[in-house]
């Protein structure tokens, strides 16, 4: 089979390419612009995919998330266009071209898969995210790394304050009432998990007062609403930020507690900020290096398996999550993790496997076990072109 591969910086991609070879199809590159504005429809972009694909006489072309401008260009070259989504919020895959027959859709997320579909998307799947088992077998932890990743407890990700979410500085423009409003949306979020709140609880009136101070918009030609938008672009961030800073904080009143982030934690005083490591070369290092792998999911991903989570687990991490729907479809607590029900909860289940290194690690190999039998590239490649078939 050729396939059109859409060259970007997303996670896994390199793994991906590997992969399609090793099955024997034959790829053709394509330098993708992931940041250019023609992503819905640009006219050239989807000339240029659709010439690319014609000429390579292509079966298929893949992408790592989706962009509708691709699924122009298949749909005019009449060529079949999978695309698996990883990140979240994925607010492109709220294009009306979803409904293109060329379209073969995985999400990661399934309360997404089954939004998608509602919306009349013909070829929508549910498919969990993959890890790459060879390449994390290449690492070996040494001395020095121990010396440098070494913790009880660690997390590896963003706390969500950084400069680039500025959208959280107009929070402080809105009126009292609104304020007041969202102030308690994002408490009772953060505090409630397997259901979403958010989206539900923007009446009109509030989203009227949020149009006042932050410029939102949406897409003519997609489904998605202002309301969407705000929810899963702004308050889930915000309500992510809050979980984070607040367990984080619980956890290092008690325990050793590690944090690898590009940001200035201040309001952390008693967490370890090592900085940002790297995502393929540092991160198995840093995972095996720590008792306790710390997951705390972004709220925009209501039920999905963050790609995290799958990565933490087949570097043989033992991780202790939030709860999350699809998580629970497919791996078994106390088994395979352990979720906690709140910060409570939390620190007093660090506190028990901090104490108890043979039920942790049992736990964390037994994860890491499902991950090599079930959760490769290929595995989930092969599951996508046999759909898509």
């Amino acid at each position: 089979m050729h396939i059109l591969y859409m060259e970007w910086p997303g996670y896994g991609g390199e793994f991906i390419k590997k992969n399609l070879k090793f099955m024997g199809h034959e790829l053709s590159i394509f330098d993708f612009p992931h940041h250019s504005e023609d992503l819905n429809a640009g006219e050239e972009l989807a000339g240029n995919i659709a010439k690319a694909a014609i000429e390579a006489g292509a079966d298929i072309i893949f992408s790592l998330n989706y962009f509708p401008v691709i699924a122009v260009a298949a749909h005019a070259a009449r060529v079949k266009y999978i695309s698996w989504i990883y990140d979240s919020p994925a607010v492109l895959t709220y294009s009306v071209t979803i409904c293109f027959p060329e379209c073969f859709i995985f999400h990661f997320d399934s309360s997404e898969v089954l939004k998608l579909k509602s919306l009349g998307a013909p070829n929508v799947f549910y498919l969990s995210l993959a890890a790459d088992a060879e390449h994390y077998d290449s690492f070996q932890v040494t001395g020095k790394d121990h010396e440098r990743f070494d913790a009880d407890i660690a997390m590896i990700g963003s706390m969500y304050s950084e400069d680039k979410f500025a959208i959280f500085k107009k929070y402080e423009n809105f009126d009292e009432h609104t304020k007041g409003y969202l102030d308690g949306l994002v408490k009772a979020q953060e505090e409630v998990y397997g259901a979403d709140l958010l989206e539900r609880a923007l009446t009109p009136d509030i989203m009227k007062a949020v149009l006042k101070t932050v410029p939102l918009g949406v897409h003519g030609d997609s489904f998605e609403t202002i309301e969407w938008v705000f929810a899963n672009y702004y308050l889930a961030k915000r309500v992510t930020a809050a979980e984070r800073l607040h367990l984080m904080g619980a956890l290092s009143e008690k325990y050793e507690t590690v944090l690898y982030t590009r940001e200035d934690t201040p309001l952390l005083p008693k967490v370890i900020n090592r900085g940002w490591i790297d995502y393929y070369n540092e991160f198995p290092l840093a995972v095996r290096c720590a008792k306790i792998n710390l997951n705390i999911s972004l709220k925009s991903i209501h039920t999905g398996i963050p790609l995290r989570v799958i990565d933490l687990m087949a570097c043989g991490g033992f991780v202790l999550t939030n709860y999350q729907e699809d998580l629970f479809g497919e791996f078994v607590p106390d088994e395979d993790f352990v979720y906690y029900e709140d910060t409570k909860d939390a620190v007093e289940k660090a506190g028990y496997y901090l104490e108890h290194d043979d039920e942790r690690r049992r736990i964390a190999d037994n994860a890491c076990r499902k991950i090599r039998q079930s959760y490769t590239f290929r595995q989930k490649l092969e599951y996508m072109l046999n759909t898509a078939n």
